[in-house]
């Protein structure tokens, strides 16, 4: 349980909105720092081999302005390519998304470690965010950014185990930590306390499936 709780505290989260063309946009933005150089976290997340160790296979044109498609998930253009230091792509997923980005930036920090930012802006339908929150892509972001220091520390796990550890208690553990810590950034933004205590409740049945 330690662990988990270390691995929690080490994310900042904020929640937010932003305009897009004529529609509000809500925000969520990740932040934490690793042990390792920004060249070797460049590397982890542009390579096709070691992102599907860490996080899922990906398949496309991979290069600004191609396509990229992730195994049983999202999929979309390469919208920016600043190597090592800003990626960002669209995020599309279902058969008619809305407006969905996803940009990562690499600061350096010292000697050997990195800065990793991610901000994740879509418009969703408020019956969905009105049920679910923030927490419905905030915590598939905390996984991915757990799996993803896994990999740097050279503690990754394979996609099988990966699969097993999903339904473990440790992972139901994260997620529940994970999706308290998202409420708490969603009341920060300003949100009423009985939405954010109805979303985070959802939000972590959702996942655990409890």
């Amino acid at each position: 349980m330690d662990e988990i709780v270390d691995e929690i505290s080490r994310v900042h989260r904020e929640v937010g909105t932003r305009r897009v063309a004529s529609e509000e946009a809500g925000t969520v933005l990740l932040r934490r720092t690793f042990d390792a150089g920004r060249d070797e976290v460049w590397d982890a997340l542009t390579s096709p081999e070691r992102i599907a160790r860490w996080f899922l296979p990906v398949t496309g044109d991979l290069r600004v302005g191609g396509g990229y498609q992730l195994e049983g998930n999202a999929g979309g253009e390469i919208l920016e390519c600043v190597r090592p230091e800003r990626l960002r792509v669209s995020w599309r997923f279902g058969p008619d998304p809305a407006f969905s980005e996803v940009g990562v930036r690499l600061t350096p920090e010292g000697s050997g470690r990195t800065v990793f930012e991610l901000e994740h802006v879509s418009v969703v339908p408020e019956e969905f965010r009105s049920q679910y929150g923030p927490g419905a892509v905030g915590i598939g972001w905390d996984l991915a950014l757990l799996g993803l220091g896994w990999h740097l520390a050279g503690e990754g796990i394979s996609p099988e185990d990966a699969v097993e550890w999903q339904t473990s208690p440790e992972a139901k553990a994260f997620v529940a930590r994970s999706g308290e810590e998202w409420g708490r950034a969603f009341a920060a933004s300003g949100a009423d306390p009985e939405t954010v205590t109805a979303t985070t409740v959802a939000t972590i049945a959702f996942y655990t499936g409890e």
